[in-house]
């Protein structure tokens, strides 16, 4: 799993999702599809390698106000925004707080949290998978702010269309929380008091069986990814050439 992780100077969250096992006994092909935190992050030596990773198009799941700090770039890169949360109205955020606290643990609250998302982004979801499916040939990088949330839920969905195992998918999930853990640490050393660093941690993880519950929920209330995808007005040449990227 270690060489999947590629140095960006500026990002802690970057990682090929090639190498992983498929259930037909074959595996996800590298250099196809990267999962990062905000290239925003990037140090211009960060840049040059995204770049040197021979990468074409970038899909940014944030939202517009997220990008207001980004540095202006030259890029030799194609930049697709979808924002996820872009038809989210305000009160939304009040349900997913109380979905988040009322959880008994951070697994649950996290396998809540993202299956609301699921339900109520299909269309926007569905949308990230085509800008990744769509992509000219080389790497397609998507990235949210963290990389973990967002950008998990995408890569999720890309790595069981190409046949990876929930429990495959909820072990590359739970990477993120090693990998962004110098920059939590931080975020919770900042906390005023020990019910806002709880409320952070819980934020803030990313336990394996989380992600693989949900890709468990997809498979079973929603049909399977596909059926998910065609319910988010995702043709079906569209689904098979997303398939193909990691296959």
């Amino acid at each position: 799993m270690a060489a999947r992780d590629l140095l960006w100077e500026g990002c802690l969250n970057v990682r090929d999702l090639g190498g992983l096992p498929t259930e037909d006994g074959h595996e996800t092909r590298f250099g196809s599809v990267v999962r990062a935190d905000s290239v925003g992050h990037l140090t211009p030596e960060g840049w040059r390698a995204l770049i040197g990773t021979g990468v074409t198009r970038i899909v940014d799941l944030r939202q517009d106000f997220e990008q207001v700090g980004d540095p202006p770039r030259e890029l030799a890169v194609e930049v697709v925004h979808v924002p996820i949360f872009e038809e989210f109205p305000e009160e939304t955020w009040t349900t997913v707080q109380e979905l988040s606290e009322t959880a008994p643990t951070h697994a649950e609250s996290q396998r809540r949290v993202y299956l609301f998302f699921l339900e109520r982004a299909r269309t926007r979801f569905a949308a990230a998978i085509e800008a990744v499916a769509t992509a000219p040939q080389g790497t397609v990088v998507v990235h949210c702010h963290a990389g973990k949330d967002r950008t998990g839920i995408v890569a999720a969905l890309l790595l069981r269309l190409a046949g990876v195992p929930a429990a495959v998918i909820g072990e590359d999930y739970a990477l993120s929380g090693e990998r962004l853990r110098p920059r939590t640490q931080e975020w919770f050393a900042s906390a005023e008091d020990d019910a806002e660093r709880a409320r952070l941690e819980r934020i803030a993880a990313t336990p394996a069986q989380a992600m693989e519950a949900v890709v468990e929920e997809v498979d079973g209330t929603f049909g399977g990814v596909e059926a998910y995808l065609r319910d988010g007005r995702l043709d079906a040449a569209v689904i098979a050439a997303a398939r193909a990227r990691l296959r």
